[in-house]
């Protein structure tokens, strides 16, 4: 049996997921290979979606706030927008992360390859190399770290650049004067909200009754109020039933309760109505891995795969799609590799849009809640009675926390506002360490703040929140 220090994995994948696992492996002193089509590890997150789409939002935010504020008594004029300059310093971004990544990768003394790997077997891979050339290496383990794809809507499918998925839209080539954005979940939004700051008239058209469907609809309420104020439409309950490419732009046939018009060309349209596994990894078949019915890799609680050899992770196991999961499932995949007592099974994974206002949460939600019958009690603080959100002048925002009712046990976070996302960490962390209602509201926390909003929450559970007065009931 070959010891665990010598063993040697490969990981096919350099995302947030795979090079967490390679880096981790390394670390523990096994050998590494690392196997991407990229120059550099970082994956889709890092080249063509999170990174920077955040670098854009953070512009998107900059442009909005100046608008703003002659309502504080500064005006500024209209922003002069070089789009050369902008992309320059998103790809500028992303290209010292990847940079990074690759001395970190060089570093650690892991094998990096740039090229696509093929199943020869359960424990061989053959590498086509981006510089030419096939190899045939044989691993003791390899995880599969392949991540996912935009999804496409046959039916939609234009070959044309007037038609966008979220990594063509992240380009940035041109910025149109209309903008049609196809399906309401967080892609579409935040590329939405970036496109309507630039100068876009953006639509947007959901086929189910409410914008991110996921979210807790009492979060979803104030993004929605601002978009309508930012967004040229938004129509809910609607499909595109047809489009077709004019001089001018896409023809799309709207079919729904809210459409006033039916047929309406713009400029260009953003598909975006999710994402795909990448499970179709050529030679896959030649191992025992088993593919679920909805194409993601099936693997148990310490990422293995029905082959014993081959582990997964990431978007390509399952949802949520999200990359801070991935990252951590590679962790474990690897201590599971290295002979450590591990599995996968966290009691809360938090969710962010990067909307303005970002919406975030983790754990139970109230939606949920409701669904599975499952008895909560809930406490929310409105951000209008926090002294911070005033003096940013963003009181729209609310913090909301799920409660078992019999241990007062926090089960859930809820928050939107500005900065949502930074401030979910605490409700992670509530969450995962069984935290009480009494503990949130005896941490102190500094003043003023958004994370105020969070203890006082807990307080509002107690009906003693210093900032809002409820009179007890006779």
């Amino acid at each position: 049996m070959t010891e665990t220090s010598n063993l040697h994995i490969a990981v096919v994948g350099g995302g947030p997921g795979g090079y967490a696992a390679a880096f981790l492996a390394a670390d523990l002193g096994l050998r590494v290979t690392l196997i991407d089509p990229e120059a550099n590890p970082g994956g889709v997150c890092l080249y063509r979606g999170c990174i920077p789409s955040k670098a854009l939002l953070h512009v998107a935010k900059l442009i909005d706030e100046s608008r703003h504020a002659k309502n504080w008594g500064i005006e500024y004029a209209d922003p002069k927008i070089d789009l050369a300059r902008l992309r320059s310093w998103k790809e500028g971004v992303v290209k010292k992360l990847t940079g990074g990544l690759g001395i970190l990768s060089k570093q650690r003394k892991i094998e990096y390859i740039q090229g696509r790997a093929a199943f020869e077997n359960s424990n061989t891979l053959r590498i086509s190399k981006t510089s030419g050339g096939d190899e045939s290496l044989t691993f003791d383990r390899i995880i599969l770290a392949t991540g996912s794809r935009p999804a496409i809507i046959p039916s939609l499918k234009l070959d044309t650049p007037r038609v966008m998925d979220s990594t063509s839209a992240l380009d940035l080539n041109e910025v149109p004067g209309t903008l049609l954005v196809i399906g309401g979940g967080y892609i579409g939004l935040e590329l939405g909200t970036v496109y309507a700051a630039l100068g876009s008239k953006v639509s947007v058209v959901e086929m189910l009754p409410g914008l991110l469907p996921g979210a807790d609809r009492d979060l979803v309420l104030p993004l929605h109020k601002r978009m309508e104020k930012s967004f040229a439409s938004i129509l809910l309950n609607t499909t595109v039933a047809a489009m077709k490419e004019e001089p001018n732009g896409i023809r799309v046939t709207l079919d729904g309760p809210e459409v006033m018009e039916r047929e309406q060309v713009f400029e260009k349209v953003l598909v975006s109505v999710g994402r795909k596994p990448n499970s179709e990894i050529p030679g896959l078949e030649k191992t025992r891995v088993q593919i679920g019915p909805r194409g993601f890799i099936q693997v148990n609680k310490q990422l293995q795969t029905s082959d014993p050899a081959i582990y997964a992770i990431g978007d390509v196991v399952g949802e949520p799609m999200l990359a801070h999961k991935a990252s951590h499932e590679g962790r474990t995949a690897v201590e599971a590799i290295a002979g450590h007592k591990v599995a996968f099974e966290p009691a809360a994974i938090p969710a962010v849009v990067f909307t303005d206002p970002e919406i975030a949460w983790c754990g139970l939600t109230e939606t949920q809640a409701q669904k599975e019958n499952h008895e909560i009690k809930v406490a929310r603080f409105p951000w209008a009675a926090s002294g911070r959100a005033m003096t940013v002048d963003r009181t729209e925002g609310m913090t909301k926390l799920i409660f078992d009712p019999q241990t007062e046990r926090v089960l859930g976070v809820g928050i939107v506002g500005a900065g949502a996302g930074d401030l979910i960490a605490e409700g992670v962390l509530a969450v995962e360490m069984a935290a009480l209602a009494k503990d949130i509201a005896l941490t102190i926390h500094p003043h003023p703040t958004l994370s105020e909003t969070v203890m006082e929450a807990a307080e509002v559970f107690f009906g003693t929140s210093t900032h809002i007065y409820r009179p007890k009931k006779s």
